[in-house]
């Protein structure tokens, strides 16, 4: 009963280690999905705006950017699952001079990160984009617009180290509240800038890193305002390696994993590429479709893996369990029904990037077929690398996705697309590495978790 009543001081807002878990999985992730899809629509405005005000040019110069963002953010970006992974396992074990720790190492930790990002992005832009095999009319533009996100990824850090805090603590509700004003803000932003200004990529750019600003501010001055555990005081922050260690350990293998999905989505857009800039807005606006289907998929994992995380902490194995099969029910139904939205109204979807083109139109809807339906795969894939993180095992969903998602897809670009590259079918052989792979990942997945829980329990 004690340890009931000080995991409800800890975690004002959902009690994770009690009660029906059904009603308080969904509580979690309902507001951490709808912050997804704020997060998503700072791109998707991008596109949208720049495509219905400028050109099918400006929107493949935005879209040959995605992969490479992620290929360079992803790496830090999954440290911010080893501060989740961390704070919640201390949550649960009532270890809270940890969770004081870890929180004042975590944000200047998202601080250094974010300026490396910044000066990596800023200074090889162009190198990295022709290295993509980006075509003459869209690496200029391209440039640019990854030059001036580029300064918004100190903010960017901040907000997502942060709000994994606070996830962890059982609060999705404040992160969503505040992505929800500074997307209002990219909106307007994106408008003045790109219809008033005329400043095209630029514009839609300059209005990102301005609106994620204004997220990084407000979620830090939430922790700061907090009465538990997890609040913030500028003054103590410095790295306390024992808590960074734990951090690292967890967040590396993380980060490395999602940096080979991105390395083999870099890959892939090198080959999108040579099918010229027509195909490529079409896969932009297909690839910022298929991220909103996607939103389930990291849902239900970071649901997944903070709900596994204070209960293994708790040492409440079975409560482990059970949310492993709730949330893989929840992302196969939820993933159904958005891949199956989505080639349902792939045509009006499409039309809001792309205006002046019907055949880079065609080449969205194909590339939706092929990988937003399948997504409950991933999905499937996403809860079992969180729930396998939250067991203290980082390391085995690096090494399962470095096979599926970066060699697989790279064995298969460079032999079964190869062979396939002067049919009228290619595009269809590129994208459907995606559902192969990812169903490779789930059945290794499925051997690993098995064998982790049973070692748990004995």
């Amino acid at each position: 009963m004690a340890s009931t009543l000080a995991a409800r001081k800890i975690s004002a807002n959902i009690d994770m280690c009690e009660g029906p878990l059904f009603k308080k999985i969904v509580l979690f992730a309902v507001p951490l999905f709808l912050t997804s899809i704020l997060n998503l629509l700072f791109n998707a405005a991008d596109l949208i705006v720049v495509g219905r005000f400028g050109s099918s040019v400006s929107v493949a110069a935005v879209g040959a950017t995605t992969s490479l963002i992620h290929l360079i953010v992803n790496l830090f970006m999954g440290v911010s699952s080893g501060v989740g992974v961390t704070v919640a396992t201390e949550i649960g074990a009532q270890n809270n001079l940890s969770v004081k720790r870890t929180v004042h190492t975590a944000i200047p930790l998202s601080v250094v990160f974010g300026g490396i990002i910044n000066v990596v992005m800023f200074l090889f832009a162009e190198p990295l984009l022709l290295l993509m095999d980006t075509p003459d009319d869209v690496i200029g533009l391209s440039t640019v617009y990854l030059k001036i996100y580029s300064c918004g990824m100190v903010p960017t850090m901040v907000y997502n180290f942060a709000a994994a805090i606070l996830r962890a603590e059982g609060d999705t509700a404040k992160p969503l509240m505040f992505l929800s004003l500074s997307g209002v803000i990219n909106v307007i932003l994106n408008v003045i800038f790109v219809v008033a200004f005329n400043m095209d990529v630029a514009g839609v750019a300059l209005a990102t890193a301005l609106s994620q600003t204004v997220s990084a501010v407000l979620v830090i001055i939430e922790l700061m305002r907090r009465k538990d555990c997890c609040r913030l005081r500028l003054r103590r922050m410095r790295f306390h390696h024992g808590q960074l260690g734990k951090v690292l350990a967890v967040g590396i293998p993380a980060g490395i994993q999602s940096i080979t999905f991105s390395l083999s989505n870099v890959i892939i857009q090198s080959s999108i590429n040579s099918f010229g800039s027509i195909a490529m807005a079409g896969s932009a606006a297909a690839a910022s479709i298929g991220s909103f289907v996607f939103v389930g998929c990291d849902t239900f994992q970071q649901t997944a893996m903070n709900f596994a995380g204070q209960n293994y902490g708790a040492g409440k194995i079975d409560r482990v369990r059970r949310t492993l099969a709730l949330c893989l029910i929840s992302v196969t139904v939820t993933e159904l029904v958005l891949g199956l939205a989505s080639v349902l109204f792939a045509t009006p979807l499409h039309a809001l990037y792309i205006t002046d083109s019907d055949l880079a139109i065609e080449y969205g809807i194909r590339r939706t077929v092929f990988v937003c339906v399948p997504y409950f795969i991933a999905g499937i894939m996403n809860v079992f690398s969180g729930t396998i993180r939250a067991l203290g095992h980082s390391v085995s969903p690096m090494a399962i996705s470095i096979f599926s998602n970066c060699v697989f897809r790279v064995f298969w670009i460079f032999t079964v697309f190869a062979g396939f590259r002067s049919s009228d079918f290619a595009w269809e052989i590129l994208f459907s590495s995606y559902p192969i792979s990812w169903t490779l990942a789930v059945i290794v997945q499925i051997a690993v978790y098995t064998n982790i829980i049973r070692k748990v329990k004995n």
